[in-house]
């Protein structure tokens, strides 16, 4: 019997990296998954976002388990799109019991435009919005909304021009605010059975990390550093002596969250990071 057995989740961002990974190990727990991605490369990123055909990977993986899978492409910053496509799902899967709210991009470097900030607002705060409630009048009393945060949350401080650019202070605005989002809001849930938690990880090994512009902002003197040349840097920001976590790692506690072994915790913000956080505070 899986810890998750009969529950139907919808997962935001599904169609590789974190996404993937969360639908697959909660597939594997006995939830039947409805997995949305954009399937569309968004501009003011640098690197490539998940392909219609990842999309039918992830859901192959999620059959291979023997649960169920309804994938449709949807933008998180259309609101009616996301409406339409949770519906879809739980059209053909009779119920919902949880959103993980997980999409995102991370478009970083100081050389980008000012635009970067909102572009990247649009999807990291304003698509988890979108998501939460649009899937709201679906969920019951017991079910769960897990908000993928970042550590970048609950560690920057107030933006400045720097190496990470608009974008990448777009990015840690649009997680900290999250971590008011989920404060705000779980007292508003509470009285109906519904909670809502955030994970935030710390870099997680992922297309969002492995790629150039990630690597210029440990390897700035380089002009084409690589991944093996940003190895050190990505170790030195957590105290364990890793590069980043993995994937499953940040799955391992979405699980939990949907899970009815958390039941009672609500307004949580749960740290999977390798001690980033404790490291900053040195």
């Amino acid at each position: 019997m899986g810890r998750v057995d009969g529950k139907v989740v919808v997962i935001t961002g599904a169609g590789r990296g974190q996404g993937r990974s969360h639908a697959v190990r909660l597939a594997e727990e006995g939830a039947d998954i409805i997995a949305l991605d954009v399937c569309r490369d968004n501009e003011i990123a640098e690197y490539p976002m998940a392909s219609a055909e990842d999309l039918r990977e992830t859901a192959r993986l999620v059959e291979k388990t023997g649960r169920r899978v309804v994938a449709v492409q949807a933008d998180v910053r259309d609101p009616a799109a996301l409406e339409s496509a949770i519906a879809e799902g739980v059209g053909q899967l009779g119920r919902l019991d949880a959103v993980v709210a997980n999409a995102g991009i991370s478009p970083v470097g100081g050389e980008r435009p000012l635009r970067a900030f909102a572009d990247t607002v649009d999807v990291n705060l304003t698509g988890v919005l979108n998501t939460v409630h649009a899937a709201l009048p679906h969920l019951g009393d017991g079910s769960s909304v897990v908000v993928i945060g970042s550590a970048a949350g609950l560690l920057f401080g107030h933006g400045q021009p720097g190496p990470m650019g608009p974008g990448g202070t777009g990015y840690a605005f649009s997680k900290q605010t999250l971590v008011q989002y989920v404060n705000w809001f779980a007292p508003f849930l509470a009285p109906s059975g519904r909670r809502i938690n955030a994970v935030h990880p710390a870099n997680v090994d992922t297309d969002m990390i492995r790629n150039e512009a990630m690597y210029k902002i440990f390897r700035p003197d380089l002009e084409h550093p690589t991944f093996e040349d940003a190895v050190p840097g990505f170790t030195q920001v957590q105290a364990m002596p890793i590069p980043f976590v993995d994937p499953v790692d940040v799955s391992h506690a979405v699980v939990y969250l949907v899970s009815d072994e958390s039941r009672y915790v609500t307004g949580l913000h749960l740290k999977v990071d390798g001690g980033a956080l404790v490291n900053a505070g040195k």
